[in-house]
């Protein structure tokens, strides 16, 4: 993603690939089924939701569209917006927009749609601080102006790190209202909203006139099933398509049954050790050397092969290194005698009882092999487990008090991907430190990329020395493929981890 924006003239580029007229498409045909690892929340249906994680984008991508996305060979590809430029100081973004497109309703999609998109975003707090007006220059043209030049504006505007450039149609949105809306989804994706039966499924259906190109299948059907051996069952009895996230007994099942496809898709989202009480004086956690210890007691490589069957990749930072701006930094080593050495430096020679650790929903097994870890060198931890839809406000409120084994699949480069958890205003930072928070804001205002990547790379290694986080692994997970499919469309955008784009999707003939 080294080029993610040019703050230099036009970037603007034409989707040149897959435009193949409407008309000269067959129609859709049949229907496709997933067996989804956790239950749909319906605000998931708003792009205004979207608050520091990627799992909405599993819809979004559905039945909504952007004006600029990441899709197949081109993580900044011109969607709803044709083409772009920027003013030779940067601080001026103009948006020529698709002219005749309709949302499912009927209702036109122009620019004021792109400007009430923009403002209803509650996770875009940073992007939105940096824009100073939206001009609307006419039905199909927009300018945002910003108060500084800020090379970031695309990332977060045009991937998924946030929701703002996902638009849906103001009109609509006054008459319901966003809790009719959620009831009631509309957009301009390429397929339409047919029901939803909560904990159950989402039914959606081939939106014929999407600009793109006409999708393959008829009928999509996301069903909640929140048990991995029910997820493998239903594959095999052929209730659905494809199972997502499949534990490593059912991959290794899987691998021996000749009509199913094992497929691993992901390395977006990083698994990492939160330690939410380090920020209080009076918690064991406050002390770098706990912090320290818990981290040797893990052991990546076993954890990447017990879960993934070795896929995942074990990793000393949140950000990726296929990011912009990621600083390569190696884990920890597996040394619970250097961790136990540790905890009895800090105080603790028999170890402590850490309280409550938080496995991200619905990675439980993770949440106990973490537990078990440190268990084995004196750091004792009772799991607290919790649906998704509960977690997400509980994390975002700072409620959850102990340890999270949390996972950051935050969208762009490294600044984007640090942008909840590492400023102390981020939505999910329960602290944070006044130099660091200083380096943040320095580095968003820096045009000169090389300046830049240093200060980025200073704010990682500090981050390290400090133990502020026990990063993990970057996350890569297994899926079945059931015998129907002809492309699921995994990782058709990479990093991507789930079906996309779906109007991609095949069924065989």
């Amino acid at each position: 993603m080294r080029a993610l924006v040019s703050a230099i003239l036009v970037v603007a580029l034409l989707l040149g690939a897959g435009l193949t007229p409407a008309a000269a498409q067959a129609k859709p045909e049949g229907e496709m089924r997933w067996a989804l690892y956790v239950t749909l929340a319906p605000a998931w249906f708003d792009p205004a939701e979207v608050v520091g994680v990627l799992t909405p984008f599993w819809v979004l991508t559905a039945m909504h569209d952007a004006l600029v996305k990441p899709m197949p060979g081109n993580l900044l590809t011109p969607s709803l917006a044709e083409s772009w430029k920027v003013s030779p100081d940067g601080r001026v973004y103009e948006f020529k927009l698709r002219e005749g497109l309709k949302f499912h309703n009927g209702d036109p999609f122009t620019a004021e749609d792109v400007r009430f998109s923009f403002h209803r975003a509650r996770g875009a707090k940073v992007l939105q601080e940096k824009v100073r007006d939206i001009e609307i220059a006419g039905p199909y043209r927009v300018r945002f102006h910003l108060h500084e030049p800020w090379p970031d504006f695309m990332t977060f505007y045009g991937t998924y790190a946030t929701g703002a450039g996902w638009i849906v149609p103001k009109k609509y949105m006054e008459q319901v209202g966003p809790d009719g809306f959620k009831k009631n989804p509309v957009g301009l994706g390429p397929y339409k909203f047919v029901s939803h039966t909560p904990g159950i499924e989402l039914v959606m259906e081939a939106y014929e006139g999407y600009w793109r190109k006409m999708p393959s299948v008829k009928r999509l059907v996301y069903k909640s099933v929140p048990d991995a051996n029910t997820r493998l069952a239903m594959l095999k009895r052929g209730e659905v398509d494809l199972a997502y996230l499949l534990d490593a007994p059912q991959a290794q099942d899987i691998k021996k049954d000749p009509s199913l496809k094992l497929a691993f898709s992901g390395g977006i989202g990083t698994y990492y050790l939160d330690y939410l009480d380090q920020w209080d004086p009076k918690s064991p956690w406050h002390d770098r050397r706990v912090r320290l210890a818990a981290s040797h007691a893990l052991d990546r490589q076993a954890l990447s092969e017990a879960e993934t069957l070795g896929a995942s990749r074990p990793n000393g930072s949140m950000v990726p290194r296929k990011f912009e701006f990621a600083l390569p930094l190696d884990p920890h080593p597996y040394d619970p005698a250097k961790a136990k050495q540790l905890l009895a430096e800090a105080g603790y020679p028999n170890g402590f009882d850490a309280g409550e650790l938080y496995p991200w929903p619905p990675y439980t097994s993770m949440g106990e092999a973490v537990g078990n870890y440190l268990g084995a060198v004196g750091i004792k931890v009772r799991l607290r487990i919790m649906e998704r839809a509960a977690f997400y406000p509980a994390l975002e409120s700072k409620k959850l008090k102990g340890l999270c084994v949390c996972i950051n699949a935050v969208y762009g480069n490294a600044a984007s991907r640090m942008s909840q958890t590492v400023p102390s205003d981020g939505a999910f930072a329960y602290g944070g430190y006044p130099d660091i928070d200083a380096l943040y804001k320095q580095q968003s205002r820096e045009t000169d990329p090389r300046k830049r990547e240093a200060q980025l790379h200073q704010i990682q290694r500090l981050l390290h020395e400090r133990v502020r986080f026990a990063p993990i692994m970057d996350y890569i997970w297994p899926s079945g493929v059931g015998p129907r499919v002809a492309e699921p469309a995994l990782m058709l955008i990479d990093p991507y981890p789930w079906s996309a784009p779906l109007e991609d999707v095949r069924l065989k003939k």
